[in-house]
């Protein structure tokens, strides 16, 4: 297959079949997305041919679309089941036709009731009476809202319109889906109720991702695009990676153990060749070599970026205060009564479903939007931003380096410096002069985190950073950010990116912000037991409460209402207490962080082991007392953390 010249890959053969789940991975630009394309007939390969075997029915979602709509979220979904909504209006133009006529006897008025019969028969095998319900459930699973079904999709964002179109997909029930990226425009819950949704689905599913728990938790088959080549591997993709790596380790001994046996082969022939009385022995170990099958080394891409972030100066210690913050647009109230501190050092996750104000409350702290309230910037912050859409930030006619040039201060003027970074983002020298709007998805990503290490910032703020990277480029941004030493916000669906990432986590509600302290696994277990089990556990609830009331007596009103109102206000005392030693132990806990992290700073000096002396001994001695008594504390902080989420 060649895209714009170049050979993209070649030979590839491989089988999909029923329930496999498939995950197509490589670094960007190996060809996966063409891939697709080809399995779906909306591109023809330059040579062979796709066999799709009967019947079978392919659902292709891709990673970009550009379509107008002139529908609601609704009407446009329901399309899908446009056979359905056909023999229903059938039925309608018929109903009218047997008030208005009254040629009951007649041959057609006859053939009019049979095929009423026909279409009601027809229905009842599509089960056109669940399609309603069938359309709210996909669609509320991806993230709508009852009130926005009757909305005009062409009010919507490009993100949403492509959520109905995997609804409309979802819906038809393909025997294979092909998804290209399917979780860039989706929000955690929705990507939690997809997995869920595709471990019961009947057909295969083959799926371009970059989400890695994504892949684990849905594929049992990973196949690998490197160099125009396929492996195929049985595994999801953390298995592949280590199987991947076994692999390489046994081709490369097996290699070692070839070539040394060849070296020795070739000595002997090149010692006695000239040797009458060894010339059969030579043929004989020449004709041997001619017949051995050389091992040939797989070929790995293991290019990607590289690059640490800039040493933050020191910002204050209070980095951004909001007081009573609100925004809205319109009639729309996206952001209520925010209040929050962000300290020095802090690292956030900010999460939720699309929509709630996350990507709202990063343009007010970059002061690319206003807001009623207080929304201060600590002493000496100097953020840097990377955009969910990095059209908005990068100028398009512009060229790489100038996009660079245009930031650049200090040492980073120089262009060979500027060459050279752009070299560690993996732009050639042949890209340095390419339009910005020219560029892929992917290398404008590149190219606005390349930006972002010409200024020495204490802040950064990234919404969306992983939506084009391939694996490994998320594995080198994961572990610059990890070594950065200032204050990180991060905007992120990507469990995995976020995991060991982050230590708070600001999940965005449509009642406000909650602040949850620990990383994105610790919010995620709490989460999925609270909103996907509460159906569940309200369902038994509801059911014990009926029966209880069938069998106990019916007290008086007044009686339980006193009950009700004593109970709500010792709960509420209960909760104040609770809230308020909460407060003094976190008060604690910051003075105790504070005096060990002076203490190790003097540890963390070569002069303070220059011999024994009872000062050091001392401080040894009260460092171990001080680390018991924050962890006692922070104990304490769990048990009441609890009982207050209790």
């Amino acid at each position: 297959m060649f895209l714009s010249g170049k050979e993209l890959f070649a030979d590839l053969s491989f089988m999909i079949r029923e329930k496999d789940r498939i995950g197509l991975v490589g670094k960007n630009g190996a060809g996966k997305s063409t891939l697709l394309k080809i399995i779906a007939r909306a591109q023809e390969p330059t040579s062979g041919s796709v066999d799709i075997s009967g019947e079978k029915r392919v659902g292709y979602l891709p990673q970009e679309m550009n379509w107008e709509y002139d529908k609601t979220v609704f009407g446009e979904t329901q399309e899908v089941f446009k056979e359905v909504l056909d023999l229903e209006q059938e039925i309608k133009d018929i109903n009218v036709q047997f008030v208005e006529r009254t040629d009951y006897e007649s041959d057609s008025y006859s053939e009019l009731i049979e095929r009423l019969n026909e279409i009601h028969a027809k229905l009842g095998t599509m089960e056109s009476e669940k399609m309603q319900s069938k359309i709210e459930k996909v669609l509320k699973g991806l993230g709508f809202e009852r009130e926005e079904f009757d909305k005009p999709l062409s009010e919507f964002s490009g993100g949403w319109q492509m959520r109905v179109e995997l609804a409309k997909i979802l819906l038809t029930e393909p025997d294979l889906l092909l998804l290209d990226e399917p979780t860039n425009h989706l929000d955690i819950e929705s990507i939690l109720w997809l997995e869920e949704y595709f471990k019961a689905y009947p057909g295969a599913i083959v799926m371009v991702s970059h989400d890695r728990r994504f892949l684990d938790n849905i594929t049992n088959r990973t196949i690998e695009i490197v160099f125009g080549k396929i492996y195929d591997y049985k595994a999801p993709y953390s298995e592949y990676l280590i199987q991947r790596q076994e692999r390489y380790d046994t081709q490369i001994a097996t290699f070692k153990n070839q070539q040394k046996h060849i070296e020795q082969q070739e000595k002997f022939i090149t010692r006695f060749k000239a040797k009458a009385s060894k010339s059969k022995q030579v043929q004989s170990k020449m004709k041997m070599l001619d017949k051995i099958d050389r091992i040939e080394m797989d070929e790995f891409d293991e290019s990607s970026i590289n690059f640490k972030f800039p040493t933050a100066p020191r910002s204050g210690a209070v980095v951004i205060e909001a007081n009573d913050v609100d925004k809205h647009y319109d009639d729309k109230h996206v952001l209520k009564n925010l209040n929050f501190k962000i300290q020095r050092g802090d690292r956030i996750a900010f999460v939720g479903k699309n929509g709630m104000g996350k990507t709202t409350l990063v343009k007010l702290i970059t002061g690319e939007e206003k807001c009623t309230g207080e929304l201060i910037l600590g002493h000496n912050v100097a953020q840097g931003y990377y955009a969910q859409v990095q059209e908005k930030t990068l100028v398009k006619n512009a060229t790489v380096l100038e996009t660079l040039e245009a930031e650049a201060t200090g040492e980073w003027t120089k262009t060979n410096k500027l060459r050279g970074l752009l070299g560690a983002f993996l732009f050639r020298e042949s890209d340095i002069d390419k339009k910005v709007k020219v560029l892929s998805g992917g290398e404008k990503s590149r190219l606005a985190l390349a930006r972002l290490l010409l200024v020495d910032n204490n802040l950064i703020i990234l919404d969306e950073p992983t939506n084009h990277l391939d694996m490994r480029a998320k594995d080198m941004l994961k572990q610059a950010l990890k070594d950065f030493d200032g204050t990180l916000i991060v905007v992120s669906h990507d469990r995995d990116f976020l995991s060991d990432l982050t230590t708070k986590t600001f999940e965005f509600t449509p009642t406000g912000t909650k602040e949850h302290l620990g990383d994105i696994s610790e919010f995620l277990d709490k989460y999925k037991y609270e909103h996907f089990r509460q159906l569940e556990e309200t369902s038994k609830a509801e059911k014990k409460a009926a029966v209880k009331k069938k069998s106990a007596p019916e007290a008086a009103p007044a009686e339980t209402e006193k009950l009700s109102y004593e109970e709500k206000k010792a709960k509420e005392k209960e909760d104040r207490q609770l809230r308020s030693d909460l407060n003094k132990i976190e008060k604690k806990i910051e003075k105790l962080e504070l005096e060990l992290a002076e203490m190790e700073n003097k540890m963390s000096d070569p002069a303070f082991y220059d011999g024994e002396n009872e000062a050091s001994k001392k401080l040894f001695f009260e460092h171990a007392e001080i680390q018991k008594n924050l962890n006692r504390n922070m104990q304490e902080w769990e048990t009441i953390s609890e009982k207050i989420e209790g």
